[in-house]
């Protein structure tokens, strides 16, 4: 069977999925079938919740249309400064609560979505049809960089971190699902993603250094695991942490 062409063009963030020397421009894909637009975007790399607008020749379309030959494709990730109209667009809107379900590469982000309050689930052997099963079941927003476990079909929201650091993971999150004005922080366990609760000292005495029981009379635990939190200077260094992230400038696209 003659292969046949498509003309591509991916937009912004999307990119980063897409070899050097196809990034920013138009290229040409041979492909044989009739594959939905879906099919054809994910054999070029991009997962499906990380594309929010696609134009098959011009005309808005879903993920299930059909590509045929001659057509020319274009993709934009999720908008945040423009406007689009919502019959346009893939992407489903964002659960207006920001849960997560991260996988197993990931266990730092993790903690650091739930010091700034956000439900967050993560375990070290949580398999993929598993995390799969929560993004769609409890429309959490699933975190990998495991590309084909975000392009199970499944899966209603997603995102790839680009970067491999886990601060610079949760600068991507926070500016990519708009976090900012949400963050509660110190509100939830970074161990076990307890809600924390107030308890004063003599509550917490033999489970906490002396220096701290002389210094502080308010402390927060989580009811679930027992660890104990207190303002000492690593709730400092967290505090200057949330404090950038909400300075952040908005991301456009």
């Amino acid at each position: 069977m003659m292969p046949k062409q498509v003309t591509v063009r991916l937009y912004g963030a999307l990119n980063d999925f897409l070899p050097p020397e196809r990034r920013g421009t138009e290229f040409i894909h041979r492909f044989t079938g009739t594959p939905s637009v879906k099919d054809l975007l994910e054999s070029l790399g991009p997962p499906h919740p990380e594309v929010d607008l696609i134009l098959l020749d011009g005309q808005a379309v879903d993920f299930t249309h059909r590509v045929e030959a001659g057509s020319r494709v274009a993709a934009y990730p999720a908008f945040h400064a423009l406007e689009v109209t919502a019959l346009l667009r893939v992407g489903r809107p964002l659960p207006d609560v920001r849960r997560f379900a991260l996988d197993v590469g990931l266990g730092r982000l993790a903690g650091f979505l739930r010091m700034l309050g956000f439900d967050t689930l993560w375990r070290n052997d949580f398999e993929d049809r598993e995390l799969a099963r929560l993004s769609q079941e409890d429309a959490r927003l699933l975190l990998t960089r495991d590309l084909g476990l975000l392009k199970r079909a499944e899966v209603l929201h997603g995102y790839f971190p680009r970067h491999t650091d886990p601060a610079h993971q949760l600068v991507e999150v926070v500016r990519r699902f708009q976090l900012a004005a949400r963050m509660q922080p110190f509100t939830r366990c970074m161990a076990c993603n307890g809600l924390l609760v107030a308890v004063g000292r003599d509550d917490v005495l033999g489970r906490i250094p002396p220096g701290v029981a002389a210094l502080h009379t308010h402390f927060l635990q989580c009811p679930s695991c027992q660890r104990v939190y207190w303002p000492g200077t690593h709730h400092q260094r967290m505090q200057a942490l949330v404090d950038k992230l909400r300075a952040l400038p908005a991301k456009t696209t």
